[in-house]
């Protein structure tokens, strides 16, 4: 859930709650989240990753090569481990047509795991084929929020059945990540997420778009209302940020390092076999034994399908130690933290969804990493956190 969608759903249809200073103990910010020890000595990696976004929505669909049937699966934008055993399912159901039962999937990211375990699930052998495994793949470097909408396609230029498409892949997804709750080591998780703003919530304004970008991203929360959870307005006073404002809800959490693993586990403990290969033009699909294949190849299909409708979209974490006692979110004018079990997540995100589009670079910028860290120091009314 982003903050777009965190705000939305804790301001539209009903009232907001609000939690106030009545029948507190006299710390009202009891139970409330830990400080972050924002200190650039516990900066441990600068990654980034570019987002595969497509102004249609992600690829989805079977192209002959030869006499194989490739079938697509990729330029999911910024919501790949969200929509991916949604996207999965569409695309296996392509991949088994015929009665097929072996199939290779080229790409070990997000997508790729997703796809092979959901083939061996339905009965299929499966063999993946990719030049790199986690933690090297652009899917080990995502924010790990659950974020089915994000960037996920451009109003104007989707057909009029891929809204009903996305919800239907999103709600699959959803039911799957539940199933890996309460795992060891937490590869899936509810965790709380913090809006701050020194302005009220409600003087908030959107504004939209001109100049350059006269489109808007498709926005689609609303129709996973029912399970996404309501936000609720924090007294001033009553919680430990030093913004006067905020809000709290509830967000699924991937904590990647050990999500990865655990898919990876399943796919080779049901038989799965993971070959190293790269692949650098369509023809090369025809050297792969299977007949159907499922390409899972994310940015990569840029260069490898000389797919040009996918666009890069830049974004560059910040890592920091992970701390004992703080697995939440907080969001704050254009900076992002998302405390998971396996890294602290600080991020840049911009003032609005524009923030790098468009840009291929994929070179960390140290500087704007320890910025971003020693910005995120100052959340803290106590200080706390410096």
């Amino acid at each position: 859930m982003d903050r777009r969608a965190f705000l939305g759903r804790g301001m539209g249809g009903m009232a907001a709650l609000s939690l106030g200073t009545a029948g507190r103990t006299a710390n009202p910010c009891e139970g409330m989240p830990p400080p972050i020890r924002a200190t650039p000595d516990r900066l441990f990696r600068v990654t980034v990753c570019l987002r595969p976004f497509r102004a249609a929505g992600p690829r989805i669909e079977v192209e002959r090569v030869g006499a194989k049937r490739v079938v697509h699966n990729y330029g999911h934008g910024g919501s790949g481990w969200s929509l991916s055993w949604g996207s999965a399912q569409v695309a296996v159901g392509m991949a088994l047509a015929d009665g097929v039962r072996d199939v290779a999937v080229i790409g070990a990211g997000a997508l790729g795991l997703t796809a092979a375990l959901t083939a061996q699930r339905a009965g299929a052998d499966v063999t993946i084929y990719a030049k790199e495994q986690f933690p090297y793949v652009r899917s080990a470097r995502a924010t790990g929020g659950w974020t089915p909408d994000s960037r996920i396609a451009m109003q104007k230029a989707v057909d009029p059945g891929f809204g009903d498409r996305w919800e239907a892949m999103a709600r699959a997804s959803f039911t799957m990540h539940q199933s890996y709750l309460g795992l060891p080591g937490d590869p899936v998780e509810w965790t709380d997420r913090y809006i701050l703003s020194d302005t009220p919530f409600t003087e908030r304004v959107r504004h939209a778009p001109t100049g350059e970008h006269p489109d808007e991203f498709l926005r689609l929360e609303q129709r996973l209302a029912d399970i996404t959870p309501r936000s609720v307005e924090l007294a001033p006073g009553a919680h430990p940020f030093r913004p006067t404002y905020a809000r709290r809800g509830s967000g699924l959490t991937f904590n990647v390092a050990d999500l990865a693993h655990q898919l990876m586990a399943d796919f080779r403990l049901a038989g799965g076999k993971v070959v190293p290969m790269e692949l650098h033009d369509p023809n090369d699909v025809t050297k792969l034994r299977q007949k159907s294949i499922i390409n899972c190849t994310g940015y990569g299909a840029r260069a490898l399908w000389r797919d040009e409708s996918i666009v890069p979209v830049r974004g560059q974490i910040a890592w920091l130690i992970p701390q004992a006692g703080a697995t939440y979110g907080v969001y704050y004018g254009s900076l992002s933290m998302l405390a998971r079990r396996d890294g602290i997540v600080v991020q840049e995100v911009g003032a609005d969804e524009w923030f790098g589009y468009n840009d291929a670079n994929e070179e960390p910028d140290y500087a704007a990493a320890q910025a971003s860290v020693l910005q995120l120091a100052q959340f803290w009314a106590d200080g706390k956190g410096a």
